[in-house]
C-alpha cells in the first residue's frame, strides 16, 4: 500500500475505535435505562450481522440459517452455567463460538454441490429443524429459572453495553485481517467466479467450508452476548424468522464492513421502536427491508459496497492524476498514448529478446497427448496432441468452434472424464483437480474475466500469486503489462486493461505454463502488438513457457515460435509458425478455400 493508502487506511481503523471508545463512555451516561437497554440490542445484533458479513457479504453464499448457529452459542453458555463450568462467563462465549463450528462445517458442505436458491434452501430447512429442535427442547435454566449472572465489572446495562461493544471491535479487527490475507481476498472471488478462483490455485471447497466455520464462529458468540443479555433465553429469540430478517438487513447493507454491521445492528435492534413511535404497523420494517434487499439484489452491491466504492473510485482517479501512471482504455506501449514511448516522460520502450525458436524438445514444459474429450455424441476434441517447449511461446489457433477453450479447460482440470494424458514438466495431472494443477504450475486466463470490482489490482495479484506479494514485485508486473497502480480498484478499470491485469495475475506466481484464452480480444491494433511484445519477453524474464490461443494472426507471427492448428476438434497442422500458415489446410480452414494467399 501507498503511504497515501496507508495513511488513510490507518485513519480509517483509528476513526473506528475512536467511535467505539466515544460510544462506550458517553452512551452508558447520557442514555435513559430503556435507550440502554436497546443499545445492547443494537451492539449484539452487529455482532451477528458481522457473521453475514463473512458468509454473504464476502462469499456471496445465500445463508439464511445464521441465528441458528448464535442458538447454538447460546445453548452452550447457558449450560455450562447451569453445570456451574470453571472458566466463567468470557471462556463459555468462547466455547460456545467454537461448539457453533462443526455445525457450521456440516452446512457448508452442501455448498460444495450446489449454491445460488438451492443452497439457500438448505440453509433455510436447516432453521426450521433448528426451530423444531429449540421448540421441543427449552433452552438450559429455562425449566428452573436459573438466571445467568453477567460477569464483574460489565454488571449492570451500561457496563454490558461496553462489554458488548469491545466483544464487537475485537470480533471487527480479527475480521479485517483475515480479509487482507489470501482467504479472506479469494471469498470475494468466490462470490464472482469459482471457476477463476480455482484457475488460481484457491481450493474452493476449504475456502467455502472456511467462510461457514468463521461465519458460525461469530454468530455463536453472538448468541452467547444474547444469553448475557437477557439472562435466559426462549426459541422464539432465534426464530427462522430473525435470519430472514436479518439476511434482508444483510443483504441490503453489507455487514461485510464494521460501519455496515453497525448499521445492521441499530435497524434491527430499534426499527420496532420507530415503528412504534411512529405509529405504524411492525410488519411494514419487513416490507422495508424486503424493498431494500431486493433492491441491493438487483444491482448486485450493497448500500456500504457503493459508497466505499464510489469513494475509492475518486481517490483512485486523484491517484491516477497525481503519479501519471497508466490510465484505464490507454495503450501504454501505442505511439502517443499517455505513458507511451513517444509520450513526453513515458518510459522508454522495452527492449524484447527475440523469442526462443524452441526449448529442449526432450523434457517439454507441457505435454498433452491423445487427448479426447466428447460431451455425450459430441467428440470436442478427438486425439489431440500438443507440447508447449520450456522457455517458449506456443500457439493454439483455429476458428470458432475448432475446440480451443475446450483443450484448455480439460489440460487445466475443469472437464473431467477425458481421455488422455497431460503431463507437466514430465509429471502427470490427470488425477489432480484445477485448483491442484494450478498450485503444481499450470495457470490458465478465460476468455471473459470475471474480477470482483471490490478489489484492488494489487489485492487481485495477491489472489493470483499465492502468497502475501511483495510490493515492489507487484508494481514491476502491473507496469510491464501497462496496468494501472495497484491501489486502483477494479471497478475504474475497463475491460482490455482488466485483460492485462489478468494475464499478470497468472504470471505473478512464475508458473511453469500459462495458457493464455484470447487475452487481446477488445484490444485495439497498437495495444495488441504491445501486449505480444510482452508476451515474448516472459519467458527469459519470469521464467514462464506460453500457450497463446488467439485469433490475431499478426499477434501470433509476432508473439509464437510455433503454433498447432484445430479444426473441429482435430489437429490439422502443427509446427514452426511461417510454415503452419502458410499450409493450405490451415488456409482453408480460416478462410474456406486454400487458393487464397495467405495474410
Amino acid at each position: 500500500m501507498n503511504p497515501i493508502g496507508r495513511l488513510r487506511s490507518g485513519r480509517s481503523l483509528g476513526a473506528g475505535l475512536g467511535a467505539a471508545v466515544l460510544a462506550c463512555a458517553v452512551l452508558p451516561a447520557v442514555l435513559p435505562p430503556y435507550w440502554i437497554y436497546l443499545a445492547i440490542s443494537a451492539a449484539v445484533s452487529a455482532v451477528v450481522m458481522q457473521s453475514f458479513g463473512v458468509i454473504v457479504g464476502r462469499a456471496g453464499v445465500l445463508s439464511l440459517c445464521q441465528m441458528s448457529f448464535a442458538a447454538i452459542g447460546a445453548w452452550v453458555v447457558l449450560k455450562l452455567n447451569v453445570m456451574g463450568a470453571p472458566g466463567g462467563f468470557f471462556a463459555w462465549l468462547l466455547l460456545g463460538g467454537l461448539a457453533a463450528v462443526p455445525v457450521g462445517v456440516a452446512i457448508g458442505l452442501p455448498a460444495l454441490r450446489i449454491r445460488g436458491v438451492n443452497l439457500a434452501v438448505v440453509t433455510f430447512g436447516f432453521a426450521v429443524s433448528a426451530d423444531i429442535v429449540w421448540n421441543a427442547n427449552p433452552f438450559p435454566g429455562a425449566a428452573d429459572l436459573t438466571m445467568l449472572d453477567r460477569p464483574a465489572p460489565f454488571d449492570t446495562d451500561g457496563g454490558y453495553f461496553v462489554l458488548c461493544v469491545i466483544v464487537f471491535t475485537v470480533l471487527a479487527v480479527a475480521l479485517r485481517a483475515i480479509g487482507r490475507t489470501r482467504l479472506g481476498l479469494s471469498w470475494y472471488e468466490l462470490r464472482h467466479s469459482e471457476r477463476s478462483a480455482a484457475a488460481h490455485g484457491v481450493s474452493v471447497a476449504r475456502s467455502k467450508l472456511a467462510a461457514f466455520a468463521i461465519s458460525a464462529f461469530v454468530a455463536g458468540i453472538g448468541g452467547g452476548l444474547l444469553a448475557g443479555q437477557l439472562s435466559m433465553v426462549v426459541p422464539g429469540n432465534f426464530a427462522m424468522g430473525q435470519s430472514l430478517a436479518l439476511f434482508a438487513v444483510a443483504v441490503m447493507i453489507g455487514p461485510h464492513h464494521p460501519e455496515g454491521a453497525v448499521l445492521g445492528g441499530v435497524f434491527g435492534a430499534v426499527m420496532a421502536t420507530i415503528m412504534d413511535k411512529l405509529s405504524l404497523p411492525q410488519d411494514f420494517g419487513g416490507v422495508l427491508f424486503g424493498a431494500g434487499a431486493l433492491l441491493a439484489l438487483r444491482s448486485g452491491l450493497s448500500q456500504t459496497d457503493m459508497t466505499r466504492m464510489r469513494k475509492r473510485e475518486r481517490d483512485a482517479r486523484r491517484l491516477l492524476d497525481a503519479t501519471g501512471g497508466a490510465r484505464p482504455g490507454g495503450a501504454p506501449d501505442a505511439p502517443g498514448a499517455p505513458g507511451g514511448p513517444d509520450a513526453p516522460g513515458g518510459p522508454k520502450p522495452v527492449t524484447v529478446p527475440a523469442p526462443r525458436p524452441s526449448g529442449d524438445p526432450r523434457v517439454p514444459a507441457l505435454k498433452v497427448g491423445g487427448l479426447t474429450v466428447r460431451f455425450g455424441e459430441v467428440v470436442a476434441l478427438d486425439a489431440v496432441d500438443l507440447t508447449v517447449p520450456e522457455g517458449a511461446v506456443a500457439g493454439l489457433i483455429g476458428p470458432n468452434g475448432a475446440g480451443k477453450s475446450t483443450f484448455i479447460a480439460a489440460a487445466t482440470g475443469f472437464v473431467a472424464g477425458y481421455e488422455g494424458s497431460v503431463e507437466l514438466a514430465g509429471v502427470p495431472l490427470d488425477r489432480l483437480g484445477p485448483s491442484a494443477r494450478a498450485k503444481r504450475g499450470l495457470r490458465r486466463t478465460f476468455q471473459t474475466t470475471a474480477i470482483a470490482p471490490e478489489l484492488s489490482l494489487y489485492e487481485y495479484l495477491t489472489i493470483g500469486s499465492g502468497r502475501r506479494l511483495p510490493r515492489a514485485e507487484a508494481d514491476e508486473l502491473l507496469e510491464f503489462f501497462g496496468c494501472p497502480p495497484g491501489d486502483v480498484p477494479v471497478s475504474v478499470v475497463d475491460a482490455g486493461s482488466r485483460r492485462l491485469l489478468d494475464v499478470a495475475a497468472a504470471i505473478a506466481v512464475k508458473p511453469q505454463v500459462a495458457l493464455l484464452d484470447e487475452p487481446a480480444a477488445g484490444q485495439s491494433a497498437a495495444e495488441s502488438l504491445a501486449l505480444g511484445r510482452r508476451l515474448t519477453e516472459v519467458p527469459a524474464r519470469f521464467g514462464v513457457s506460453i500457450l497463446l490461443v488467439e485469433h490475431d494472426m499478426e499477434l501470433v507471427q509476432a508473439t509464437c515460435a510455433q503454433v498447432t492448428v484445430l479444426d473441429f476438434g482435430h489437429v490439422i497442422a502443427s509446427g514452426p509458425t511461417a510454415e503452419v500458415l502458410e499450409d493450405p489446410a490451415v488456409r482453408a480452414a480460416y478462410l474456406g478455400t486454400a487458393d487464397v494467399p495467405a495474410t
